[in-house]
């Protein structure tokens, strides 16, 4: 990787701000319900408890919209962190200010402390240079572990690094080293599997990924506008209809560039997506004119798993169907379970694909589960992540 990472730089007793990913979610009780994210940056943590490094950890929480709400504290990631590390963990009440300078100055070498919820600022989504200079003083080195953030020019990804030495840490550098190795240099045969429900949200990566895959496997709600730019009946099924044309400028595109793209044979429809619907399955040009394509049929299945059969190199990216219905999961979880198959490289991310791995029982088999949903996808659109070109270069 290109950029200097915590191994490159002397953290050794140093304070040390470490931008984290603790967006998780939590349950009605307010504990964290997936600590999926908080597990993530353990290595890093560790690391710097090792260092004897003064770690002082800081993130957002949901939708707070720059003001202080109670559901929106940190205290939950703090507690879960705590019991993951084995060691307490000091929730500090503000992210900037008297408040979190006092708590640091009674710091030791390997304490831990979270602050407070950044987005109860507005200054942090807006990048303000004050609030970032303000952040920053809080320590000597800035460390970027927050990859699922790396898209967002914020005061704690960018603005901070105008004020401190700047580098990644551990979960940052598997996942720039992962997906890089995707569009740089992967093994062939390359397969990308893209689902989710419109095709507007990934135009970027298709064309992208259509420079450098061997296959490129569609499927999800985004598949019917591809489908209806073959001029097939599509019933009440999702549809952007004017995005037909751009389907077709992809399809003909990967014609003229030897890219194999495989839609559905079949689908599973119903009348609507409803969780007691009774589903039949039907070839893509029988769709019953009320009823709607909810899921991949058996026979796609098949023929998406025997591309994979011989992949070398395969990220997916959105479910096949409405895969939070069990009626429409199907298709989804047996993408999951035939990717747990490949013997080559598995790159799995957004939030749908990675429930199905790991509700598949597979999440182990796969290679990296990203942690970056839009960052991820920004990223296979071959766009520069603003908190990712600040870290200092090697």
């Amino acid at each position: 990787m290109a950029k200097k990472t915590i191994r490159d730089i002397d953290v050794a007793g140093k304070r040390v701000l470490v931008r984290v990913d603790f967006n998780v979610p939590l349950d009605k009780s307010g504990r964290v319900f997936d600590a999926t994210r908080i597990r993530a940056a353990i290595p890093t943590i560790d690391y710097l408890i090792q260092q004897k490094s003064k770690v002082i950890l800081c993130s957002h929480l949901g939708r707070p919209k720059g003001k202080v709400d109670e559901k929106y504290k940190m205290d939950p990631a703090a507690s879960r962190l705590s019991e993951l590390l084995g060691r307490p963990v000091k929730k500090v009440d503000d992210c900037v200010g008297e408040v979190p300078r006092s708590a640091i100055e009674q710091m030791q070498g390997g304490d831990v402390v979270l602050l407070e919820n950044l987005r109860f600022y507005p200054e942090e989504e807006k990048n303000d240079e004050a609030f970032a200079k303000e952040l920053a003083a809080l320590a000597d080195i800035y460390v970027n572990d927050a990859f699922g953030t790396a898209h967002r020019a914020h005061a704690s990804t960018e603005g901070v690094t105008e004020f401190l030495p700047a580098v990644a840490g551990f979960l940052m550098e598997k996942e720039l080293d992962m997906l890089g190795r995707l569009l740089a240099n992967p093994e062939h045969p390359f397969v990308a599997i893209i689902g989710g429900a419109k095709v507007s949200d990934k135009i970027a990566v298709l064309s992208n990924l259509l420079e450098k895959v061997d296959t490129l496997i569609i499927g999800g709600g985004m598949a019917n506008t591809f489908l209806k730019a073959q001029g097939l009946n599509i019933g009440k099924s999702l549809l952007e209809a004017d995005k037909t044309d751009m389907a077709k400028n992809l399809m003909r595109e990967a014609r003229s560039k030897g890219v194999h793209l495989l839609l559905p044979v079949d689908v599973v429809v119903a009348p609507g997506a409803a969780p007691d619907a009774e589903p039949k399955t039907v070839p893509v040009d029988k769709i019953p004119a009320e009823w709607m394509a909810l899921d991949i049929g058996p026979e796609t299945v098949g023929n998406f798993a025997e591309v994979l059969k011989t992949a070398r190199t395969v990220v997916w990216n959105g479910p096949m169907g409405v895969f939070e219905m069990k009626p429409f999961a199907g298709g989804t979880e047996a993408i999951a379970r035939e990717l747990s198959r490949v013997e080559g490289i598995t790159v799995v991310g957004g939030g749908d694909s990675v429930a199905a791995v790991r509700k598949a029982g597979v999440a182990d088999l796969i290679t990296h589960i990203s942690t970056g949903g839009g960052a991820a996808l920004e990223f296979l659109e071959g766009k520069q992540l603003p908190g990712v070109v600040a870290l200092l270069d090697k």
